[in-house]
């Protein structure tokens, strides 16, 4: 065979230059691009010699893929020993830009019978021109598998044009040289190599010698039968691939093929990273296709509220754009991502509702617990934002701390407090607050104390969404203790205490005119004299801290004042009033809203609240002296 130039047969200089500087984003890739095709055709050959004898042997005791350097040439070479190329094969599979042969061989065995068939992961088409982003020549010596055909050499320095002539190589399998730029002498270096190796390819599972030594483990665990890997196996492979000293409180191992093919080994850390609420932290699993690694972070493959697990997924069913690294948003991304949700969310049900009293079940369900005190809160925040069938598997898994709790550690479900609920209750009460204790001592809970209800206390900021989300839990409503009013369902006679409110209750509104809503009776409190509670359809005092917090612009917005008939200073101000002692009661009852909106956390006005507060003092001590 004589030297033949040809020219590509596509615009390859403008493809080459695209490829080269926009589909990649870290040049590195080359070398994980042209590793999976020398494993591609390593698969090939071992699977084409089942059925045809007369394949072209090789040399090597031991098939495999070698990288060696030649630090002052600048050249890395990378061969193996596979299927190899023949004339035709080198023109139609390296002179076209997007001509997958591994690809065709892959349909080619899907039109033939049924069985067992190679597992292959070079179906991207332009994996092979990686090579120029760190190549100024890149020279192709292949002996294809098949009987009497001669061997090739194949050189090109990605302007154009390339080179095809006779090669006098004599065993089967492909020779790549990569002849460096000057700006990428980075990588004729045997522990960058290896590095590269160990990131993108370590699971390949054909050896990789870097120089004399293997640079890849060719284990994934991912992929073994969950039965087959024990738990002190995940739990280091966890800590070497998530980067912890710990091991993880719950891993789920799952292989499935069908309806489409996935493995996957994720874990949920036994503590919080200490970026889980960093805007710019990275997330996802490691996504893997046939085992050579497509991204480092997957943020697809989980929705963003389980950025908290960690982990491998590897599927040879994904669809990728022109290279590896750009994963399409594709259905079949979407069918992933939505298995491994409610995958994870039964496993984690499993563990939360683990029933008995053996060591295996309290075991099980304190794990949950473990795993709610670092990432109850993204649970939460997935309920708000997931569709309807996300939301009724992780009803089941919210938990939450209740006014009738029993040490610190104490976790209440859903379905426990409805249980327990007393005959007569027929709704599910919460209050949303800043935190458990500031929520513990709002007046509202008062009556609920007194009847012995429960109350569940949400005292996150997601809570306030989360209440807008869940509005009622098999059949029965959730309400908050300070919205609208309350009924509790007392019989006992009040009407001789509201009786001394029929003149008190217009003054206050008209002393409060444009810091109220308004003013009435309120069946929530038994010790205090007042509390301010929420509108029925307005915006709750926590929900208007939390979005002030965040320099979110609030319209100006008031509440109802609630006032306890049976308390001595309502009775007091009644009679003060009644008496045409209208100053005094006045000052006393702008106090008594100051402190309202004190414990409410919405006094506007503390200076003022101060003065007015030091000004009745100054009375009091000198009718004191008198």
């Amino acid at each position: 065979m004589s030297t033949k130039e040809h020219g590509f047969k596509a615009e390859v200089q403008q493809l080459l230059n695209l490829m080269v500087h926009s589909v990649y984003s870290d040049r590195e890739v080359f070398l994980r691009e042209l590793i999976s095709n020398a494993a591609d055709a390593l698969d090939k050959v071992r699977f084409v010699g089942l059925t045809d004898s007369e394949l072209v042997g090789t040399e090597h005791d031991e098939s495999g893929i070698r990288i060696t350097i030649d630090e002052d040439a600048k050249c890395i070479v990378i061969e193996d020993d596979g299927i190899g190329l023949s004339e035709t094969e080198a023109i139609e599979n390296l002179g076209t830009i997007a001509h997958s042969g591994t690809k065709s061989f892959t349909e080619a065995m899907n039109e033939g019978e049924s069985g067992d068939k190679p597992d292959l992961i070079g179906q991207f088409g332009i994996g092979f021109y990686s090579a120029f982003m760190v190549a100024r020549q890149v020279v192709v010596e292949s002996k294809s598998a098949v009987k009497d055909e001669a061997a090739v050499r194949w050189c090109s320095e990605g302007t154009g044009t390339y080179t095809l002539e006779a090669s006098e190589r004599q065993h089967r399998g492909t020779r790549i040289e990569i002849h460096l730029r000057h700006d990428c002498d980075e990588f004729a270096d045997a522990d960058k190599l290896q590095q590269i190796v160990k990131r993108y390819s370590n699971f390949v599972t054909w050896p990789i010698y870097v120089g004399e030594e293997q640079a890849n483990s060719g284990k994934a665990l991912w992929v073994e039968q969950p039965s087959n890997v024990s738990k002190e196996e995940t739990n280091e492979f966890y800590k070497s691939v998530c980067m912890d000293w710990q091991d993880p409180a719950h891993t789920l191992h799952a292989n499935v093929d069908s309806p489409f093919q996935y493995s996957a080994l994720l874990f949920v850390p036994s503590h919080r990273p200490y970026d889980l609420f960093h805007p710019q932290a990275e997330t996802g699993p490691r996504l893997y296709a046939r085992r050579v690694l497509i991204a480092e972070h997957a943020n697809d493959l989980l929705p963003e509220w389980l950025r908290f697990v960690k982990g491998v997924v590897d599927s040879e069913d994904i669809s990728l754009n022109v290279s590896r690294e750009m994963v399409q948003k594709t259905p079949m991304m979407k069918k992933i991502s939505d298995a491994l949700t409610k995958r994870l969310l039964k496993d984690l049900g499993k563990l939360a509702n683990k029933k008995g009293d053996s060591d295996k079940a309290q075991e099980a369900r304190a794990t949950f617990s473990q795993i709610w005190e670092n990432f109850g809160v993204l649970f939460k925040e997935g309920y708000y934002h997931s569709d309807q069938k996300v939301r009724d598997v992780l009803l089941p898994l919210l938990r939450f701390k209740t006014l009738n709790d029993e040490g610190e550690s104490a976790w209440t479900s859903l379905q426990q407090y409805k249980e327990s609920m007393p005959e007569g209750q027929e709704e599910i009460w919460y209050i949303t607050g800043q935190d458990k204790d500031t929520s513990l001592q709002s007046p509202a809970l008062e009556a609920f104390r007194a009847k012995g209800w429960n109350v569940l206390l949400l005292t996150d900021a997601v809570d306030e969404w989360l209440a807008m989300a869940l509005t009622e839990f098999d059949g029965t409503s959730l309400k908050s203790v300070t919205r609208g009013e309350v009924d509790l369902g007392d019989s006992e006679e009040t009407s001789e205490d509201d009786a001394g409110l029929e003149g008190l209750v217009p003054w206050m509104e008209e002393t409060y005119a444009g810091r109220v809503s308004g003013v009435r009776a309120s069946t929530r409190l038994t010790e205090s004299a007042c509390v301010l509670v929420d509108t029925e359809d307005g915006m709750s005092a926590n929900m208007e801290r939390i979005l002030k917090a965040a320099n979110q612009s609030l319209p100006e917005s008031t509440r109802v004042l609630e006032i306890n008939p049976k308390h001595m200073l309502i009775k007091n101000l009644a009679d003060l009033h009644t008496a045409g002692q209208s100053e005094t009661a006045k000052k006393l009852a702008t106090l008594m809203l100051d402190d309202a909106q004190l414990i409410d956390g919405s006094l506007k006005e503390p200076i003022a609240m101060g003065r007015r507060l030091q000004s009745l003092l100054v009375e009091v001590s000198a009718s004191a002296l008198q």
